[in-house]
């Protein structure tokens, strides 16, 4: 890339990403015939961060030198995870009964401890994968994946600054992510049509099912509605204010750890930016038992969504895309990372039989999240799509803290 991009001025850069996710998202749901062949094959998601990288590939743009990215990062990530985990109804969540829960947790158990497994066997095959290579060792890389796949974008970009994660191995992963999770994903939507053969040679108890349809449907009926300016005023007003409090307190808990606790650093727990996303999440959590949960039907989640893919351009305009495919072994680390996720999964399901359902949705709902998990979930029934979202959310919860573990114990192999 050239020494001085084509363009400087952060205000044309900004809306230089603006029109392209606005482009990404027209040609995404115009619905002719070629671009519907075309989102079949290349996930919206995956362009918002690649063509911003184009951009900076060939000089059209300075992703290091621009200041939209802290902004993106400062502001919106923590406010999208305030958003996103205002609309998780725990309640709702544990009435799904203890198999769907338990499937759901063996799922984020099968990400935080396979990763670790995943990196122990690429190291055999890529000693250069083991050890601390600085911001792009692969680890940190494998760290924003683990958020991604427990819990969603937002959490991945957590992870990114928790783990101070460089751009290069954030892009490698971004790839991993679309070939081996749509490859899995496959596999389930294929199990899906075979269901009730497959459950039936389980043993599994499928009668919890047919309830779980008329809970979701009525839970969908009862919160849709159409936005007004005042409920989205109120939406802002939850995000931007909780994003505040996390800041005005990450900077007091940080420091002071720092100075009394030096040897937490360790574990990022001088990090003001950790506590930033820690507390975020938490309040969204907290708000999520508060009146304010209704706010989630006034449109909340997509005020989230819209927030987090102005930070995934962000993030992808830093990225030089010419190194995305140079460390092909990094697609066998992923597939190990999905193999032991879905061993875990079926051996948990077997011992409780548990129906294909949940051990489909429960891996969805972390892998896939809240953009895939009701797609597996409706190949099952079209009702029972909700749960998916029910579930997703949940992992938006815990997705920032079963990334972090998964992160320590990713570092602890690497050495």
């Amino acid at each position: 890339m050239d020494a001085t991009p084509l363009i400087t001025n952060d205000a044309v850069v900004f809306g230089l990403l603006a029109v392209t996710l606005g482009w990404v998202f027209h040609t995404s749901h115009v619905g002719t015939p070629r671009w519907k062949k075309f989102y079949t094959w290349v996930p919206a998601l995956l362009l918002c961060y690649f063509i911003p990288g184009i951009y900076n590939t060939v000089g059209l743009i300075d992703g290091a030198a621009s200041g939209i990215y802290p902004v993106a990062r400062d502001y919106l990530l923590p406010t999208s995870l305030v958003l996103f985990t205002l609309s998780v109804d725990l309640p709702s969540v544990l009435k799904l009964g203890p198999k769907a829960l338990t499937m759901f947790a063996a799922a984020t158990i099968g990400i935080v401890i396979g990763g670790p497994i995943a990196l122990w066997v690429g190291g055999m095959v890529d000693p250069s994968f083991l050890g601390d290579a600085g911001p792009e060792a692969v680890w940190r890389g494998m760290s924003t994946q683990a958020g991604n796949w427990i819990g969603g974008g937002a959490n991945q970009a957590a992870m990114k600054e928790v783990f101070d994660v460089g751009p290069n191995i954030f892009g490698k992963f971004v790839a991993v992510d679309v070939i081996v999770a749509n490859l899995w994903m496959a596999v389930l939507l294929f199990m899906a049509g075979r269901s009730e053969s497959i459950d039936k040679r389980a043993g599994a108890d499928t009668s919890a099912i047919d309830e779980l349809k008329a809970k979701i449907e009525k839970f969908t009926s009862e919160n849709a509605r159409v936005t007004t300016l005042h409920e989205l005023m109120i939406v802002l007003g939850f995000g931007f204010g909780a994003t505040g409090v996390a800041h005005a307190l990450a900077g007091v808990i940080a420091p002071y750890i720092a100075t009394h606790a030096p040897g937490l650093a360790d574990y990022s727990l001088t990090s003001h930016f950790f506590w930033v996303v820690v507390i975020a999440t938490a309040l969204g959590v907290g708000l999520s038992f508060t009146r304010a949960r209704k706010y989630e039907g006034a449109g909340a989640s997509k005020v989230a969504a819209a927030c987090l893919y102005v930070l995934v351009a962000a993030i992808g305009m830093h990225m030089d895309i010419t190194t995305v495919f140079s460390d092909p072994a990094l697609f066998l680390v992923g597939g190990i990372w999905v193999t032991v996720h879905a061993g875990i999964l079926f051996g948990v399901a077997k011992a409780i039989k548990a129906p294909l359902f949940y051990i489909a949705v429960g891996s969805q709902a972390n892998i896939g999240g809240a953009a895939s998990a009701p797609v597996v979930a409706s190949a099952f029934h079209p009702a029972l799509a909700p749960v998916g979202v029910l579930l997703a959310v949940l992992g938006y919860a815990v997705g920032t803290y079963g990334a972090y573990i998964c992160g320590l114990l990713l570092r602890a192999v690497a050495g």
